[in-house]
Protein backbone atom coordinates (compact mmCIF):
# COMPACT_ATOMS: atom_id res chain seq x y z
CA UNK A 1 0.00 0.00 0.00
CA UNK A 2 1.48 3.33 -1.09
CA UNK A 3 0.80 6.29 1.15
CA UNK A 4 1.09 8.39 -2.00
CA UNK A 5 1.32 7.25 -5.62
CA UNK A 6 2.17 9.90 -8.22
CA UNK A 7 0.99 9.36 -11.79
CA UNK A 8 3.29 10.99 -14.34
CA UNK A 9 7.04 11.55 -14.65
CA UNK A 10 6.98 15.03 -16.17
CA UNK A 11 7.77 18.35 -14.48
CA UNK A 12 4.97 18.47 -11.91
CA UNK A 13 5.13 14.77 -11.05
CA UNK A 14 8.88 14.75 -10.55
CA UNK A 15 8.77 18.03 -8.61
CA UNK A 16 6.18 16.52 -6.28
CA UNK A 17 8.29 13.37 -5.84
CA UNK A 18 11.49 15.34 -5.13
CA UNK A 19 9.85 17.43 -2.41
CA UNK A 20 8.26 14.38 -0.78
CA UNK A 21 11.56 12.53 -1.05
CA UNK A 22 13.51 15.34 0.57
CA UNK A 23 11.28 15.18 3.66
CA UNK A 24 12.29 11.60 4.48
CA UNK A 25 14.02 12.58 7.74
CA UNK A 26 10.94 14.24 9.19
CA UNK A 27 9.38 11.99 11.85
CA UNK A 28 5.94 12.07 10.26
CA UNK A 29 7.37 10.98 6.88
CA UNK A 30 9.81 8.29 8.06
CA UNK A 31 7.57 5.29 7.42
CA UNK A 32 5.64 6.60 4.42
CA UNK A 33 5.74 4.57 1.21
CA UNK A 34 5.89 6.73 -1.92
CA UNK A 35 5.82 5.70 -5.57
CA UNK A 36 5.78 7.40 -8.96
CA UNK A 37 4.68 6.03 -12.32
CA UNK A 38 7.42 7.63 -14.43
CA UNK A 39 5.68 7.55 -17.81
CA UNK A 40 7.28 10.35 -19.89
CA UNK A 41 6.59 9.49 -23.53
CA UNK A 42 3.76 12.00 -23.93
CA UNK A 43 5.38 14.78 -21.88
CA UNK A 44 5.47 18.15 -23.64
CA UNK A 45 9.09 18.39 -22.48
CA UNK A 46 10.11 15.89 -25.16
CA UNK A 47 10.29 18.73 -27.71
CA UNK A 48 11.02 21.65 -25.38
CA UNK A 49 13.99 24.03 -25.29
CA UNK A 50 14.46 26.18 -22.19
CA UNK A 51 15.86 29.69 -22.19
CA UNK A 52 13.39 31.34 -19.80
CA UNK A 53 13.09 28.98 -16.81
CA UNK A 54 14.57 30.14 -13.51
CA UNK A 55 17.56 28.08 -12.36
CA UNK A 56 17.87 26.09 -15.58
CA UNK A 57 20.81 26.91 -17.89
CA UNK A 58 19.77 28.46 -21.20
CA UNK A 59 19.70 25.96 -24.02
CA UNK A 60 18.65 23.01 -21.85
CA UNK A 61 16.58 20.46 -23.73
CA UNK A 62 13.39 19.22 -22.15
CA UNK A 63 14.26 15.63 -23.09
CA UNK A 64 17.52 15.92 -21.13
CA UNK A 65 15.70 17.46 -18.18
CA UNK A 66 13.35 14.47 -18.08
CA UNK A 67 16.25 12.01 -17.97
CA UNK A 68 18.15 14.05 -15.40
CA UNK A 69 15.15 14.26 -13.09
CA UNK A 70 14.82 10.47 -13.05
CA UNK A 71 18.50 10.15 -12.16
CA UNK A 72 18.28 12.86 -9.51
CA UNK A 73 15.32 11.17 -7.82
CA UNK A 74 17.07 7.79 -7.91
CA UNK A 75 20.32 9.13 -6.52
CA UNK A 76 18.98 11.40 -3.77
CA UNK A 77 15.82 9.58 -2.74
CA UNK A 78 16.11 5.88 -3.62
CA UNK A 79 13.36 5.06 -1.10
CA UNK A 80 10.82 6.34 -3.64
CA UNK A 81 9.69 3.53 -5.94
CA UNK A 82 9.94 4.39 -9.62
CA UNK A 83 7.50 2.40 -11.73
CA UNK A 84 8.75 2.40 -15.31
CA UNK A 85 7.18 1.36 -18.60
CA UNK A 86 3.58 1.41 -17.37
CA UNK A 87 0.60 3.59 -18.20
CA UNK A 88 -2.30 4.15 -15.82
CA UNK A 89 -5.65 3.22 -17.33
CA UNK A 90 -8.04 3.14 -14.36
CA UNK A 91 -8.49 4.27 -10.77
CA UNK A 92 -10.87 2.41 -8.49
CA UNK A 93 -12.05 2.79 -4.90
CA UNK A 94 -12.10 5.79 -2.59
CA UNK A 95 -9.99 7.37 0.12
CA UNK A 96 -8.04 5.85 1.82
CA UNK A 97 -8.13 2.70 -0.27
CA UNK A 98 -7.57 3.28 -3.99
CA UNK A 99 -6.53 0.78 -6.63
CA UNK A 100 -4.43 2.22 -9.48
CA UNK A 101 -4.56 -0.06 -12.50
CA UNK A 102 -1.94 0.17 -15.26
CA UNK A 103 -1.57 -1.67 -18.55
CA UNK A 104 0.59 -4.22 -16.70
CA UNK A 105 -0.13 -4.19 -12.95
CA UNK A 106 -2.25 -2.69 -10.20
CA UNK A 107 -1.22 -0.85 -7.04
CA UNK A 108 -2.92 0.04 -3.77
CA UNK A 109 -2.64 3.65 -2.62
CA UNK A 110 -4.06 5.83 0.13
CA UNK A 111 -3.63 9.05 -1.85
CA UNK A 112 -3.00 9.75 -5.53
CA UNK A 113 -1.42 12.66 -7.41
CA UNK A 114 -2.43 12.91 -11.08
CA UNK A 115 0.41 14.76 -12.80
CA UNK A 116 0.02 14.24 -16.53
CA UNK A 117 -0.68 16.64 -19.39
CA UNK A 118 -3.87 18.42 -20.39
CA UNK A 119 -4.46 16.74 -23.74
CA UNK A 120 -8.07 15.91 -24.60
CA UNK A 121 -6.95 12.31 -25.16
CA UNK A 122 -7.01 11.90 -21.35
CA UNK A 123 -8.81 8.64 -20.64
CA UNK A 124 -8.11 7.39 -17.11
CA UNK A 125 -11.30 5.63 -16.12
CA UNK A 126 -12.55 6.63 -12.70
CA UNK A 127 -11.59 10.26 -13.28
CA UNK A 128 -13.64 11.11 -16.37
CA UNK A 129 -16.47 12.60 -14.29
CA UNK A 130 -14.06 15.37 -13.22
CA UNK A 131 -12.99 16.39 -16.76
CA UNK A 132 -13.87 19.90 -17.88
CA UNK A 133 -12.66 22.43 -20.47
CA UNK A 134 -9.31 23.99 -19.60
CA UNK A 135 -9.89 27.54 -18.35
CA UNK A 136 -6.49 29.00 -19.27
CA UNK A 137 -5.92 27.57 -22.74
CA UNK A 138 -7.15 28.79 -26.11
CA UNK A 139 -10.39 26.98 -27.06
CA UNK A 140 -9.00 25.82 -30.43
CA UNK A 141 -6.57 23.48 -28.70
CA UNK A 142 -9.39 21.68 -26.86
CA UNK A 143 -7.33 21.20 -23.69
CA UNK A 144 -8.92 19.77 -20.57
CA UNK A 145 -8.43 19.95 -16.83
CA UNK A 146 -9.77 18.11 -13.81
CA UNK A 147 -12.20 19.99 -11.59
CA UNK A 148 -10.35 20.81 -8.40
CA UNK A 149 -10.18 23.10 -5.42
CA UNK A 150 -6.57 24.18 -4.86
CA UNK A 151 -5.31 20.94 -6.49
CA UNK A 152 -7.71 18.66 -4.60
CA UNK A 153 -10.06 16.80 -6.96
CA UNK A 154 -11.81 14.72 -4.32
CA UNK A 155 -10.73 13.30 -1.00
CA UNK A 156 -7.41 11.51 -1.51
CA UNK A 157 -6.92 12.55 -5.17
CA UNK A 158 -4.80 15.57 -6.12
CA UNK A 159 -4.06 16.98 -9.57
CA UNK A 160 -1.00 19.04 -10.54
CA UNK A 161 0.30 21.08 -13.46
CA UNK A 162 -1.64 21.86 -16.61
CA UNK A 163 -4.24 19.21 -15.75
CA UNK A 164 -5.00 21.26 -12.61
CA UNK A 165 -5.82 24.24 -14.82
CA UNK A 166 -2.44 25.97 -14.87
CA UNK A 167 -0.78 27.39 -17.97
CA UNK A 168 1.94 25.44 -19.76
CA UNK A 169 5.14 26.92 -18.28
CA UNK A 170 7.82 24.75 -16.69
CA UNK A 171 8.12 26.99 -13.62
CA UNK A 172 4.37 26.91 -13.04
CA UNK A 173 4.21 23.13 -13.42
CA UNK A 174 7.13 22.60 -11.05
CA UNK A 175 5.56 24.91 -8.49
CA UNK A 176 2.21 23.16 -8.78
CA UNK A 177 3.82 19.77 -8.11
CA UNK A 178 5.73 21.17 -5.14
CA UNK A 179 2.54 22.75 -3.77
CA UNK A 180 0.76 19.40 -3.86
CA UNK A 181 3.71 17.77 -2.10
CA UNK A 182 3.54 20.30 0.74
CA UNK A 183 -0.21 19.75 1.04
CA UNK A 184 0.47 16.02 1.43
CA UNK A 185 3.21 16.70 3.98
CA UNK A 186 0.77 18.89 5.91
CA UNK A 187 -1.82 16.10 5.85
CA UNK A 188 0.76 13.59 7.11
CA UNK A 189 1.71 16.05 9.86
CA UNK A 190 -1.85 16.06 11.25
CA UNK A 191 -2.74 19.33 9.57
CA UNK A 192 0.27 21.31 10.82
CA UNK A 193 1.56 23.41 7.89
CA UNK A 194 4.68 21.71 6.50
CA UNK A 195 7.31 22.00 3.77
CA UNK A 196 10.78 20.64 3.12
CA UNK A 197 13.99 22.67 2.67
CA UNK A 198 17.60 21.61 2.34
CA UNK A 199 20.23 23.84 3.96
CA UNK A 200 23.98 24.28 3.75
CA UNK A 201 25.55 22.60 6.77
CA UNK A 202 27.60 25.01 8.89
Amino acid sequence: MYDTLIIGGGVCGMSCALVLGSAVKKPFVANKKIGIVTHQKTSSLQEALFNNAYGIPAGTLGSDLLKDSISQLSKLYPHIDQIEGEKVVRIEGEFPSFRVVTNKNSYAAKTIVVAIGYSNTFDIQGLMEFVETHKKSVPEKQRIQLKNNDHLVTEGIYVAGTLAGWRSQLSIAAGSGAAVATDILTMWNNGIQSQSHDKIQK
